[in-house]
């Protein structure tokens, strides 16, 4: 278990990342967020994330730079010029085997094709979870209200990661199996509908020899790009999807009781009072996650009862 010191420290130089990413970012400057030595920094900044600051923001801008790309918003003579300079590369040629590197593919083929590649997803450095839940009084910060609406989805597909042997939606044995870099992945997708989310499916959609437990986005019913490798697609109907969305919270090492909450309002709603019934066979148990600033989010399928 890594010390509160060093989670502080490593926080903090991830701010500082996150608040000057346009700018140079010195080794001396993350020692001084850390308020280490810049040496101590940059190693705990390897333990805590497995790779050196400076590979860290690399990651970073390349991330940005294919988001600017797929996203059309350089608009310029010449885009892959306009991110090289943005990224902080000096020249076209030195951005092209960075990008080709990062994402297996040129950038001038993904401005033109934007098919999923993994994009870098920053993940904020957090305390150990804990599970006494009346030994955290911070949880108790928590709202309880989440609120449930009626969402039309027409016809559309699914892209998805399934797991072998994870089951029931855990995320943390989730990514213990299948990484994370889905994420990065799912969320590169310009078509898709909404954010990468963790999936229950239920028995008609499992694949023998698969758990029950997926990752994946939704796309409009007729998306063509190339499938990544060891992805599936798959085509669902029609339905109303019902979005239990939790309040917003301030500290997000209190993300796990926000999903807890949602989860526990979830599984005891009954929607029948409101016209609704539950109907799993049409679709899948999304799980979107949870930020400080969207709150906890799910959805389950549902039709008339």
């Amino acid at each position: 278990m890594e010390s509160t010191d060093k989670i502080d420290a490593m926080r903090r130089m991830q701010e500082h990342i996150a608040a000057h990413l346009d700018e140079e970012i010195t080794l001396d400057a993350l020692g001084e967020a850390a308020d280490y030595s810049k040496y101590h920094a940059a190693r705990t900044f390897a333990q805590l994330t497995g790779q050196t600051p400076f590979a860290y923001i690399r990651a970073l801008r390349l991330t940005r730079a294919a988001q600017a790309l797929r996203d059309g918003r350089l608009v310029g003579t010449s885009p892959v010029i306009d991110a090289a300079l943005d990224s902080g590369f000096g020249s076209h040629d030195g951005f092209t085997r960075a990008f080709a590197r990062r994402f297996g593919i040129t950038p001038q083929k993904y401005a033109r094709e934007t098919p999923p590649v993994r994009y870098f997803v920053a993940y904020p450095v957090v305390y150990p979870r804990i599970f006494d839940k009346e030994e955290t009084p911070m949880q108790e910060a928590v709202s309880k209200i989440v609120t449930v609406t009626a969402v039309e989805r027409r016809a559309r597909r699914l892209v998805l990661l399934r797991a072998k042997n994870t089951k029931d939606g855990d995320y943390f044995a989730y990514c213990e199996e299948m990484g994370c870099d889905w994420e990065g992945l799912l969320g590169s997708i310009p078509e898709k509908f909404d954010a990468p989310a963790l999936l229950i499916l239920p028995p008609n959609l499992v694949k023998p020899g698969t758990g029950n437990t997926a990752a994946g986005v939704e796309v409009p019913a007729d998306y063509a790009k190339p499938i990544p490798e060891g992805y599936d697609v798959i085509d669902l109907p029609p339905c109303t999807m019902l979005y239990f969305r939790g309040a917003r919270y301030e500290n997000e090492d209190d993300f796990c009781k926000a999903i807890d909450i949602v989860w526990e309002a979830l599984d005891s709603y009954d929607p029948v009072p409101y016209g609704w019934q539950f109907a799993p066979e049409l679709a899948l148990r999304f799980n979107f996650g949870a930020s400080a600033a969207g709150g906890a989010i799910m959805a389950v399928p549902v039709r008339k009862a």
